[in-house]
């Protein structure tokens, strides 16, 4: 079904630094421009991001890009809640292989979306590693 994840060396690098920093079980790693978003298994959220999130500062510094640590989840809804936030939502809906994103408020929308979209189709793609779903919608 999913495809496996190849990492080359730099990736590999990224990945044995940010487990010896957080001491935690890493799941994934995905780079996206700035940014290094970092999915670690279930119950490990506490560990990788450290007190008061000294660890996600640390490897900020450390790589000089953006880092998001985000939990995985076995049920798409939780992840997809889980990879969002902190932004706050009333609901995410499934309806064959569409999810759809309520946002509380028109600001959290446009930051869902993002700019021609980009935001939410990355949230898509990440999703799609690990889930068989066929769209990510924000609703209004």
């Amino acid at each position: 079904m999913m495809s496996r994840i190849v990492y080359d060396a730099d990736s590999m690098k990224i990945v044995s630094s940010f487990e010896f920093i957080t001491q935690s079980k890493f799941k994934d790693l995905i780079v996206n421009d700035g940014l290094l978003l970092f999915i670690v298994k279930p119950g490990e959220i506490g560990k990788a991001v450290g007190p008061k999130g000294a660890n996600v500062r640390k490897l900020e510094r450390m790589f000089k890009k953006k880092i998001k640590i985000v939990e995985f989840a076995e049920e798409p809804v939780n992840f997809i809640k889980n990879l969002i936030y902190p932004l706050q939502v009333t609901d995410v809906v499934e309806e064959e292989g569409i999810f759809t994103i309520t946002p509380v408020d028109s600001k959290t929308r446009s930051v869902l979306i993002g700019k021609n979209a980009c935001n939410l189709r990355f949230t898509e793609s990440v999703v799609k590693r690990y889930f068989p779903i066929k769209e990510l919608r924000v609703g209004k």
